[in-house]
């Protein structure tokens, strides 16, 4: 019995210093101090203070998940000590901040610290300890991480409407509270000034509203009202559901045609850039999701497509045939497809990472000839391609983000249509079958060399498609707008999204470029955020948030075959006796 509680007090210890690592490591990026300027809820509860907590709340969830077979009054008393002992490493920094960063009666530190970690400041240590000093402070701190790690244990512990309706309820208050700026800007545009003052305190939600939106969130989570009007919904006759979804389409397409006028200038921005994105996505979904082709150069068709119509369109000395945005986006894709041919051929025998890096190659050479000055009689060269008139729609000028939405969404609307058509065609199978086995599929009769080169040049149509679409918003474009990140967001929104998946397009793009564009202080961190995601998918859900059902399937297959370990305490005491 000794060794299995030793054992226990060694799972509880592990997981707590992991959730500590995590949020010393967030401390000392500089993203707990930076977002602390943000507050949730009136003036207490920053957005700094739940990214600091995350290690805090990983230590209890994963304590508590692994002991959940053990009685609930050991697993409650572990979860808290994993949640204080995560708020160690904390306190480490807690103590250099005081020791050498903030040197006592006026002396100089031992040696300077801030020279090697710059984010260790003053001010990182306030907000650690609560603005209540280094003793007082480390105390309240250890407390606070025991009451997460036991508040994780119970919310573990709770079973059906109870669970659901906290859990609802703390996200809901958390996201608006995270999107308040957003939120607040909506409703100015729709219901005025006033009832923004009346809702929020300096950008943030007031106590009282967070508290009314918390109770209405588990209300509505512990009552199940998406269940009960699924559950209605289902039995309702045929005719009745096929009026109801014509109903709701009708208020769908509504509610996006309103949108860019519901929520304002800057919102319509973050919507453009997500419009473009999707295009994008769901071309590199046709040659990676649905042909398993990995092309990591898809930022050359973007590339070529912007500069088609920068050439065609322009107004200043590289203009060449003063063309209008309707006459050469056409043009523009016509060149992305014969371009998307060009690749094909040089790659049809290659396979996995070799055809990754010549994809790879293909878009740094693009890049690499938009800035030299050897082409740049045609296009410019580093200077780009200036004075890009914005599309004109029966004499409306599209300068605006509300107006060139309506673009993105056109676009969007043909790409999908597009590909939910080519999904179940015939080529579209010819696809998925040269995905899974390109030797087979060659073997059953399928013309490799035609398929591959479809695949490409129809995803570089979309490409270059979205590229027109951008150039023409902007008015200028150089070549720096063109680098290897844009594949590599193109193809990162595809693997959240769920390869192969047309709504999971859409989704990742929501997740991967409309989370940055609405939170501006996440732009720093761009990069870190799209790691930490793609680690958890992989983990979580490595088929994506919205998979293809085909490919959940195949990573599923023996999921009912293997059930799931279960720590018992004679695993735990056979554990102890062996690190004895």
């Amino acid at each position: 019995m000794d060794s299995t509680r030793r054992a226990l007090v060694r799972l509880a210890i592990g997981y707590g210093l992991i959730g500590g690592a995590i949020s010393m490591y967030l401390a000392a990026i500089g993203m707990v101090e930076t977002f602390a300027a943000r507050f949730l809820i009136g003036t207490t509860l920053s957005l700094g203070h739940v990214i600091f907590l995350v290690g805090l709340v990983v230590a209890g969830f994963m304590t508590a998940r692994k002991l959940h077979e053990q009685p609930p009054l050991i697993a409650s008393a572990l979860a808290a000590l994993a949640g204080a002992l995560a708020t160690l490493p904390a306190l480490v920094l807690v103590a250099v901040i005081h020791l050498f960063v903030i040197p006592a009666a006026g002396q100089p530190a031992a040696f300077r610290v801030r020279d090697m970690f710059v984010n260790l400041s003053p001010e990182l240590a306030e907000l650690l300890t609560f603005s209540q000093g280094p003793l007082v402070g480390s105390l309240v701190l250890v407390l606070v991480g025991a009451a997460i790690g036991l508040g994780t244990s119970a919310l573990l512990r709770l079973r059906g409407q109870p669970r659901v309706a906290l859990i609802n309820g703390i996200a809901w208050t958390l996201g608006i509270g995270i999107f308040s700026k957003n939120v607040s800007q909506i409703l100015q545009e729709t219901l005025g000034r006033e009832v923004v003052r009346f809702l929020f305190q300096q950008e943030s939600l007031r106590p009282a509203v967070a508290l009314v939106i918390f109770v209405g969130a588990a209300l509505v989570g512990y009552f199940r009202v998406h269940r009960v009007a699924t559950s209605r919904w289902d039995k309702l006759p045929p005719t009745q559901r096929q009026r109801g979804r014509l109903i709701l389409i009708a208020l769908g397409i509504s509610l996006l045609l309103a949108l860019p006028w519901i929520v304002g200038l800057f919102l319509s921005q973050a919507l453009f850039v997500i419009g473009y994105y999707v295009i994008m996505g769901l071309g590199l979904n046709i040659v990676v999701g649905f042909a398993g082709l990995l092309d990591l150069g898809y930022v050359a068709f973007f590339a070529i497509g912007a500069y088609v119509m920068g050439i065609l369109t322009s107004t200043g000395p590289l203009g060449v045939s003063n063309l209008t945005f309707w006459s050469a986006l056409p043009i523009c894709v016509a060149v992305g497809v014969v371009w998307g041919f060009l690749l094909g051929f040089p790659v049809l025998r290659l396979r996995g990472d070799y055809l990754a890096i010549v994809t790879l190659g293909f878009g740094e050479i693009i890049r690499i000839l938009a800035t030299s000055d050897w082409l740049a009689p045609i296009q410019g060269g580093p200077q780009g391609v200036l004075h890009i008139p914005n599309p004109v729609f029966f004499g409306v000028n599209m300068n605006s983000p509300q107006h060139i939405y309506y673009l993105v969404l056109g676009g969007s609307a043909l790409a999908m249509f597009v590909s939910v058509r080519l999904r179940e065609s015939r080529l579209g199978r010819q696809w998925k079958a040269m995905r899974e086995d390109e030797d087979v599929a060659e073997a059953m009769g399928i013309n490799l060399v035609s398929t591959k080169l479809l695949a490409f040049a129809i995803g570089a149509a979309f490409s270059a498609l979205a590229g027109g679409i951008f150039s023409a918003r902007l008015g200028n474009i150089f070549p720096h707008s063109f680098n290897i990140l844009i594949s590599i967001n193109a193809l990162s929104l595809l693997i959240v999204g769920g390869l192969g998946s047309i709504p999971g397009v859409i989704l990742g793009a929501l997740v991967l470029v409309g989370l940055p564009e609405l939170l501006r202080e996440f732009t720093e961190y761009r990069l870190l955020m799209y790691g930490l995601l793609l680690i958890i998918v992989m983990l979580v859900r490595p088929e994506g948030f919205l998979p293809e059902e085909a490919r959940k399937r195949e990573l599923h297959a023996g999921d009912e075959l293997e059930p799931r370990p279960v720590i018992t305490d004679d695993a735990l005491g056979a554990l102890g006796s062996r690190q004895e």
